[in-house]
């Protein structure tokens, strides 16, 4: 494990008062691990807008798999994009709508070429990523 540094931040006292309650709530333990957390989320959001270096994440996407070659599509795609595709998990929500978490690791720029072509499939009714890195 990395040696720790202490290092002083100067923030009104209304911002931490709230930054202290989202601390309390997500059951963390002090503040510097908030801090460090923020950081490591922070560092993973510009790695992903680079692009250059390896994130993992989760795609995950709501689709009508009753519109018309929908599911042909989404399974070509993630054929085409089998390289950062880790695993994939398909959860039938009723009978018109279907839930799926895409499993991805690679660089961000091929991750935000997959995101945008999975989006582009028709019956997409809603699509989010999360991004980590490990760090």
């Amino acid at each position: 494990m990395d040696s720790l540094t202490r290092f002083g931040v100067a923030i009104p006292s209304s911002l931490l008062k709230e930054f202290d309650g989202m601390t309390q709530r997500r059951g963390l333990s002090n503040r510097s691990e908030a801090i460090r957390q923020l950081i490591r989320e922070s560092l993973a959001r510009e790695m992903w807008a680079t692009g250059t270096e390896t994130i993992f994440g989760t795609v995950t996407i709501m689709y009508d798999h009753h519109t018309k070659d929908a599911t042909e599509a989404l399974t070509s795609l993630q054929h085409d994009y089998g390289d950062v595709i880790v695993c994939t998990t398909h959860v039938h929500v009723d009978h018109m709508h279907c839930l799926e978490c895409i499993v991805v690791k690679g660089e961000g720029d091929v991750i935000r070429k997959f995101l945008d072509d999975l989006r582009a499939v028709r019956g997409i009714k809603s699509s989010d990523l999360s991004v980590s890195a490990a760090m």
